[in-house]
């Protein structure tokens, strides 16, 4: 079977209609079980006091932040080669969720920062890049709703994904390019491995993390699905209106 079968609207709902529920109640499980953990059970630090437990929603919401865009950027560049309508609407249906992942980041580092830095905003390289970032998700957006041809859309909005996706990288490895920043580094780095992060937090943080990915994903499978359905009923309303 090639993957490319799932780009059939009708068989994309068809086989992910009955995961959804089994996603969403797994991603439900993650985010009580970690954020319980995080919050209530794990002691304080003792540089940051209780202020350190906002990693628990910081780290994994500009992971997906990031990496929704990224998901973007891997959708729309299947629809300029391929022209396959799914991934661009997946494209679509990931914006919304990847901002508001976005404003989670920009909303809970501002409470950590007032007390660790003394200020709510520092014009930081990783905090300007993300809200850079955040402008690009309101642009991606934005532009999905201004052009009435749906297929016009996808291509303008794969151009702008695509020029965006620097500054997804930027945001993600920031604190590597600039090391003046404020921000501190990365506490769980993929590329250079090992953690700066006791077990204590680390265990209950990979479980938000895995919670919120889940979370993402099963949010894009129900806005692709939703987007399926309201195409094919603007499809049906043009045929009755000829």
């Amino acid at each position: 079977m090639s993957i490319w079968e799932y780009a059939n609207p009708k068989k994309f709902i068809t086989i992910t209609t009955p995961l959804v529920p089994w996603i969403l109640g797994l991603a439900i499980a993650c985010l009580v079980v970690g954020l319980v953990w995080g919050f209530f059970l794990t002691p304080d630090d003792f540089r940051q006091g209780s202020t350190v437990k906002i990693i628990y929603l910081h780290v994994p919401a500009a992971l997906m932040a990031i990496n929704a865009w990224f998901m973007m950027l891997l959708a729309s560049l299947i629809w300029l080669v391929r022209r396959h309508h799914v991934s661009a609407l997946v494209a679509r249906a990931a914006a919304p969720v990847g901002i508001v992942m976005t404003l989670i980041t920009l909303i809970t580092g501002a409470i950590w920062g007032q007390p660790m830095w003394g200020t709510w905003w520092a014009w930081d390289p990783r905090l300007t890049s993300f809200l850079i970032l955040f402008l690009f998700y309101l642009g991606y957006i934005a532009l999905w709703e201004a052009i009435e041809d749906p297929d016009t859309a996808a291509d303008l909005t794969s151009v702008l994904c695509i020029v965006g996706s620097v500054f997804a990288v930027l945001s993600r490895y920031a604190v590597n390019f600039w090391n003046q920043g404020l921000h501190q580094g990365t506490s769980v780095p993929v590329v250079t491995g090992g953690r700066t992060i006791s077990d204590v937090f680390f265990v209950p943080l990979v479980i938000c993390m895995m919670g919120f990915g889940l979370l993402f994903f099963v949010l894009v499978l129900i806005r692709t699905q939703t987007e399926i359905r309201v195409r094919r009923m603007r499809a049906i309303q043009l045929r009755m209106r000829s």
